[in-house]
This record gives structure tokens, C-alpha cells and sequence, in this order.
């Protein structure tokens, strides 16, 4: 199987293109110490990562504490103390996974345009782009609140489509996630899950994505 046919090819971020966990559980445990909690290790926090930021930050808290005992208040104020968190440290241990800037030049010579689904905050993306050197590769970029839904929702797929000019099929989702699968599924569009990211330490072919690779660097063989 090959997708040499398409001409959008939409990345995740997160455990797809980059390994931003270390940050991450920085982040989250700068957070929990204003509470007097006792820091999460990355094995931890790595199943709480994938729906957005205030899931990370809800789903760190419900690991100390009862859901009835966090109220608004305090959830609001947890959120702001990790983003606070996180913007200091938003690229300082994060790192591209083996053979990412290596395929995104070989995507680009060969003249696919790519683009940016993430649940990750928005004003999150360019900063590490720019750290990492790779913003040029990408046409567009939009984060979980760029938009009013978010993955698995398809609307982000059919903004990115419609935004850079393409068809959905002639467009495919990669990401390490089930909301990238399922986002994919609900828009009709095919999909390549990648076995080496997140995913709540769930096994991506679960979710029958159109191709499964265990390297970034396989994509070289399929596009």
C-alpha cells in the first residue's frame, strides 16, 4: 500500500512528530506543588496526555484527589498555574523523534503540502516549531481551541482541507492517538497511526487506522 496519491498530509504534534512529555510532567508538577502534592513521574502523566490541556491538568488532580473535591475554583486555578507552568518550560526537554526532520524534507521536496491537528493548546505550537527548527515545512497549524471542536470531532480535518485547497481524499491523518484515528474515521479520510507515541498505552492498530508504522521514517516507503 502506498499514498502517493495524496497532497495534504496532516500531522499530530504531540507523541507523533515530537516527545514533549518531560516538559509536560515539568509542567504538571509545578502545579501539583502549589498544592503540596508529590510530583507524578513521566510513566504517569504519559496516559493523562492526549485530549487537550485541561484534561491533563483535571486527570493529574483526580490522581490525588476525589472529582467531587475539585471544584470550579480550583480546577481554574490549577489550569492557570499549569499554563503559567508550561509556558516557561514550553521547549525545554522536548524533542523530535528519530527520523522526523529527515522525512519532513523528504515530504516537502517531494511537494505534499502538511499541516498541524493537535490538541494542544494554539498559542503551544509555533514556539516549539520554532525551537525545533521545523515551522517551514508546515502550510497551517491549528490547536484544541482554535476551533469550537476539537479531535476526535472531525472539524478541525475539514477546516485543513478546506483552508489549503484539498479533498479529503486526497488527504490523510497521521498521528500516535485514537483521536487522530477516529477524527480520520469520522471525516471519511484515511489514516496512518504511528505505534511508538502515547495513546494512553492503548496499541494503535486497535483502532484500525488505513496503515500502521512503528517508525516515523517508514513513511518514506508510503508516500
Amino acid at each position: 500500500m502506498n499514498f502517493k496519491d495524496k497532497e495534504l498530509i496532516i500531522f499530530d504534534f504531540d507523541g507523533t512528530l515530537i516527545n514533549s512529555i518531560p516538559d509536560l510532567t515539568l509542567a504538571v508538577n509545578k502545579m501539583l506543588a502549589h498544592y503540596n502534592l508529590s510530583p507524578l513521574t513521566v510513566d504517569q502523566v504519559t496516559p493523562f496526555i492526549g485530549n487537550g490541556a485541561k484534561p491533563l491538568v483535571r486527570r493529574s488532580l483526580e490522581h490525588y484527589m476525589p472529582k467531587q473535591d475539585i471544584s470550579v475554583d480550583l480546577f481554574d486555578e490549577a489550569f492557570d498555574l499549569y499554563l503559567t507552568a508550561y509556558k516557561s518550560e514550553t521547549c525545554k526537554d522536548t524533542f523530535m523523534y528519530p527520523g522526523v526532520l529527515e522525512t519532513l524534507n523528504y515530504l516537502d521536496k517531494a511537494g505534499y503540502k502538511m499541516a498541524i491537528c493537535t490538541n494542544k493548546p494554539f498559542g503551544f505550537i509555533e514556539p516549539i516549531l520554532d525551537k525545533l527548527e521545523i515551522k517551514t515545512f508546515f502550510k497551517c497549524w491549528i490547536g484544541e481551541d482554535s476551533l469550537s471542536e476539537k479531535k476526535p470531532n472531525a472539524a478541525p480535518l475539514f477546516y485543513l482541507v478546506e483552508t489549503l485547497h484539498a479533498t479529503i481524499e486526497k488527504s490523510i491523518m497521521i498521528g500516535d492517538s485514537k483521536n487522530d484515528i477516529l477524527a480520520a474515521q469520522n471525516a471519511d479520510m484515511e489514516s496512518v497511526g504511528v505505534s511508538y507515541g502515547y495513546n494512553y498505552n492503548e496499541n494503535i492498530s486497535d483502532y484500525n487506522p488505513t496503515q500502521v508504522v512503528d517508525h516515523f521514517s517508514d513513511l518514506q516507503g508510503l508516500f
